[in-house]
């Protein structure tokens, strides 16, 4: 029998599979096979969770036991997804489209070679899908608290792969490449406007005055998954 706590998680987990799917409790009870007042009683601690329920959400929903059961990776490993470019997936109950976008294992916190470069098969270590999500998108795991609460330590960065150095949206939050390093940081209009200055979230952070000649590359973030997911 598993401990509360670990129970506590795995209903999160499985609530956050709801919530992506638009699965109501006789939604997911209809999908996974099982009677609606026992899925009642799962989510709600009343009954134990089970590894034949476990078991159940697994193979009917895709996902990965490991991250199910105790945290650890993403919902959906590689190999899950048939397409491999982030073909739209219909959603069970088909009011919404999902798109499986790509986890790159890339530290977007440092190294000095343009993303774009390490976008190779090796590197993909998962899928992330949601709905809304633009099959041209890809992410890559955040590390650090300097964009906390929006964006938290271990948070899965979404962005668009493509420079966007030439037309910077004021206050959008940018993957910025620079020559020794990349951040993740607000990018806001400087009063000489060779500068741009790069702000975090959390005030325990500087501003940093940057150069635009020194940025080599800024990728628009798009979206933010802070699902807490161990690697």
């Amino acid at each position: 029998m598993e401990s509360n706590h670990t129970s506590d998680g795995i209903i999160g987990r499985i609530r956050h599979l709801m919530g992506i799917r638009h699965l109501s409790q006789s939604g997911l009870a209809k999908l996974i096979g099982i009677d609606a007042s026992n899925v009642s009683k799962y989510l709600s601690g009343r009954l134990p969770i089970s590894d034949a329920f476990i078991n159940r959400i697994v193979v009917n929903m895709n996902v990965s036991k490991p991250w199910l059961q105790e945290g650890r990776g993403i919902p959906f490993e590689k190999g899950q997804y048939p397409s491999e470019n982030g073909a739209e997936t219909a959603d069970i109950d088909s009011r919404c489209t999902q798109v499986s976008i790509p986890v790159y294992d890339i530290d977007v916190a440092a190294g000095i070679t343009e993303l774009s470069r390490d976008y190779t098969r090796e590197f993909v270590k998962g899928y992330l899908s949601l709905p809304g999500f633009n099959p041209k998108w890809v992410a890559v795991k955040a590390q650090g608290d300097s964009m906390t609460p929006i964006i938290d330590d271990g948070a899965y960065v979404v962005f668009m792969p493509e420079n966007d150095l030439d037309n910077i949206v004021w206050g959008q939050i940018y993957i910025v490449i620079m020559e020794n390093r990349r951040v993740v940081k607000f990018v806001r209009k400087h009063t000489d406007p060779a500068y741009v200055i790069l702000k975090s979230k959390n005030e325990d952070y500087d501003s940093m005055d940057v150069r635009i000649d020194d940025i080599r590359a800024l990728y628009p973030v798009k979206a933010v998954v802070n699902v807490k997911m161990q690697l």
